[in-house]
């Protein structure tokens, strides 16, 4: 099966003052399409470097991204956002909703950079709130919804696209632990329907939903472990 994430020896450099910070330090991962993936690790492990790489919300100082057979290593912001709108669903711990936007308008701010129409982008995102049990809320705003309905709202705008990839950084982070519970059962079914899914949490309970865990630690990768499913 073609890996969807190929990310050879990267490395990320960031200068702080006179001082360079190594986040990553040469670190090589292979992700296949319909993956369920968790990375892990301690604050300053670098997995939220890793992340801003494999969302291509940044570039790797050196070494190689190929993201669904393109190299976007070392592509302009342009080009990368593109990329990014196409490809990389994400859904973030703070929801990230604009207040003023009902939840059909949320879902569908992804297909207005993409340039789709306005007709169909409503239609699609109908669709994908309806996907994740929210058809009876598409007229509320983020501040009339629960927390969970509101992470169902960003799951519905990260599904809209039908990105190569949805990542999901600290999902459950503002959460209850019931309401927590249905997230991860619906990142379950999404998975279960095809959907290549990228988990990062501290949170040893939520990265047990996935089927193989990564471990990071001080910029390598500790430990890449597949569960027996």
């Amino acid at each position: 099966m073609e890996h969807i994430i190929n990310i050879k020896a990267v490395k990320k450099i960031y200068q702080l003052g006179d001082q360079e910070v190594h986040a990553l330090a040469g670190v090589n991962l292979q992700i296949k399409a319909n993956e369920y993936v968790a990375i892990m690790g301690p604050s300053g492990s670098g997995k939220s470097t890793l992340m801003n790489i494999i969302g291509c919300l940044d570039t790797p100082t050196f070494g190689e991204y190929w993201l669904n057979g393109n190299d976007v290593s070392r592509l302009a912001d342009e080009k990368l956002a593109s990329i990014r709108n196409k490809e990389i669903g994400f859904i973030f711990q703070t929801f990230n909703l604009l207040s003023r936007y009902n939840a059909v308008e949320n879902v569908a701010v992804p297909l207005i950079y993409a340039g789709v129409e306005r007709i169909t982008r409503m239609e699609l995102a109908k669709e994908a709130l309806r996907q994740v049990g929210l058809g009876d809320r598409m007229d509320h705003k983020p501040n009339e919804m629960s927390g969970g309905q509101r992470q169902r709202v960003a799951i519905a705008r990260a599904l809209v696209n039908s990105p190569s990839i949805i990542l999901a950084d600290e999902p459950t982070g503002n959460l209850d632990s019931k309401t927590s519970t249905e997230i991860m059962r619906l990142l379950h079914e999404l998975h279960q329907l095809g959907n290549t899914i990228v988990l990062v949490t501290h949170e040893e309970d939520i990265a047990q939903h996935a089927h193989r865990i990564i471990r990071l630690r001080d910029g390598i990768i500790e430990m890449d472990s597949a569960k027996e499913n």
